[in-house]
């Protein structure tokens, strides 16, 4: 079928080389290499933390000092943007991503974030300007995989579910998006990811 809606996510999708940025820093701040992995996904309160910042609960300002402080660190000043310098963004998804919409199909995306001030990481990656709609999980109180920010997105987009492909690094957010009808990839190996999107929106 002709698809009509691309949906992106934005950590894993339209960056790049950020589990490497996350333990180079570790490793400068004289940590074990997996500890920001630690603090935000395995550790109770960190997790907590970080699904408050997702939905908007939580500030980035707050979220840096209270993670600074899991972390057994000084100064949480800026936590998040040091984490993020090194990472950077997938030009190859990014130029598909234009053809798509100079094709005249409607790209969005749909973020989990985790914040926008001190540090906005869309702004850092350049990627504002590539969508037509763009829903961010803490501007909207809700967060991947909750079916709600998937019927949001298509609502904002105008779309019904059939004409769209998702794009998510995480598995889990899948199969919600699959459940209304969105076609689902999964963003594996960044490169061949680009290669299957271009096949699928029969974009060269």
């Amino acid at each position: 079928m002709a698809y009509q809606g691309l949906i992106l996510d934005f950590a894993g999708v339209l960056t790049s080389g950020t589990g490497t940025s996350q333990r180079a820093w570790c490793v400068s701040q004289g940590l074990p290499p997996n500890s920001w992995r630690h603090a935000l996904v395995e550790h109770p309160e960190g997790r907590e933390w970080y699904g408050a910042l997702e939905s908007g609960r939580m500030s980035q300002t707050e979220w840096n000092l209270r993670t600074s402080q899991l972390l057994g660190l000084d100064d949480g000043t800026n936590l998040m943007g040091l984490v993020w310098a090194h990472v950077t963004p997938a030009q190859e998804m990014i130029d598909l991503a234009r053809s798509a919409r100079s094709a005249g199909m409607t790209v969005a995306m749909l973020s989990n974030s985790f914040g926008l001030d001190p540090y906005d990481p869309y702004d850092h990656m350049g990627v504002w300007d590539l969508f037509d709609v763009a829903v961010i999980s803490e501007r909207e109180g809700i967060a991947k995989p909750d079916p709600q920010i998937y019927e949001l997105v298509l609502a904002r987009m105008g779309l019904p579910p059939t004409a769209c492909v998702f794009v998510d690094d995480a598995p889990a957010n899948l199969p919600p998006a699959a459940a209304l009808g969105i076609t689902t990839l999964h963003a594996a190996e960044s490169d061949n990811t680009v290669r299957q999107l271009a096949r699928l929106l029969a974009i060269s």
